[in-house]
């Protein structure tokens, strides 16, 4: 049996993390069962969850969860797609995950009114009196990382436009079909399923999440994939 080390769920969605969601819907694509563990963060060999313990191997990161069900369990979650719609979704993966995540970090963490209903949330378990400190280190943190990173030198509003521009381009790649590449479900699809799902909880007010719901195809993909992968 494989364990997922995970966070928690909020707000309608199955974990925090859209990395953790990501490992969650490869799993089930897979058809594969799994455990979730919500203690385990303090041992996650990179720092980070998602991780998985599957009968002893420990592996780290949400696309190397997916190399190794390929890899362990005979699974190509591509086989259907041409090589070219392959490198296309490698592309979508790493916009969401190298450049959508850090305007979504920034959403949620940086603006006081979207930490509060949000991220605030994950410090409820911390004693109360240092929880303001807990806070406080974590949000500086990440505005550090995010400064390095590059996102966090933009105004508000130009990470806004960065951002509609990223879900105006899922729009357009998704278009009319139910799926990235059409009738049939891919890896990538595992990733931009988490993505425009924490975008669009109820979470977090923004521009970018705006864009989202406006966009109906984008809408009812998310629809499609939760009701598909975990039915209420």
């Amino acid at each position: 049996m494989i364990t997922l080390y995970c966070f928690t769920p909020i707000a309608g969605l199955p974990d925090a993390s859209p990395f953790v969601v990501k490992a969650m819907t490869l799993l089930r694509m897979a058809g594969l069962d799994y455990v979730e563990d919500r203690k385990g963060f303090a041992k996650a060999p990179k720092g980070k969850q998602p991780y998985i313990d599957d009968g002893g191997a420990i592996v780290a990161d949400s696309t190397f969860i997916r190399f190794h069900l390929e890899k362990t369990r005979g699974i190509d979650f591509d086989a259907h797609l041409t090589e070219e719609q392959k490198a296309v979704g490698w592309c979508v993966e790493k916009m969401c995950e190298e450049h959508l995540y850090w305007i979504v970090a920034r959403l949620f963490w940086l603006d006081d009114a979207n930490f509060e209903r949000g991220p605030a949330n994950f410090f409820r378990g911390i004693p109360a009196v240092i929880r303001p400190l807990a806070k406080w280190y974590m949000r500086r943190r990440i505005a550090k990382n995010l400064w390095t990173q590059g996102i966090g030198r933009h105004s508000v509003a130009e990470v806004d436009v960065l951002g509609v521009r990223d879900i105006e381009a899922l729009a357009t790649l998704i278009g009319d079909r139910p799926y990235l590449f059409g009738e049939n479900r891919c890896g990538a699809d595992a990733t931009v399923f988490a993505f425009l799902a924490a975008i669009m909880a109820p979470l977090a007010e923004s521009p970018i999440r705006d864009a989202a719901l406006a966009k109906p195809n984008l809408v009812a993909y998310r629809d499609r994939m939760m009701a598909r992968y975990f039915p209420k």
